[in-house]
């Protein structure tokens, strides 16, 4: 788990970021949790982005994502996901 202190950090990380992933109105799926699982070994902390053609709850795709891949939820903020997960091989990030 992630302290709050390391949730501002990455925060402050993801701001300038854009998102990478949509998630539109056929909501989240294997293929999808499977290519942003593959995205954040690459990078660490990415941001998916939420469509208003997207009928399910935000909460509950940020649950899938979080489940399926592993990672950690550091913000929902309107329709933006902010995710962070450890890179086994392309660590580049140190946590405070």
């Amino acid at each position: 788990m992630l302290t709050g202190k390391q949730k501002r950090f990455l925060r402050s990380k993801a701001h300038h970021l854009t998102p990478i992933f949509q998630v539109g109105k056929s909501g989240v799926n294997e293929n999808m949790i499977q290519q942003i699982d593959d995205a954040l070994e690459k990078r660490e902390l990415i941001k998916v982005s939420i469509l208003q053609n997207c009928f399910e709850d935000k909460d509950e795709i940020a649950h899938q994502l979080t489940d399926g891949t592993g990672a950690e939820l550091v913000q929902l903020i309107g329709h933006t996901i902010v995710l962070y997960k450890e890179s086994k091989e392309h660590k580049t990030i140190e946590l405070p």
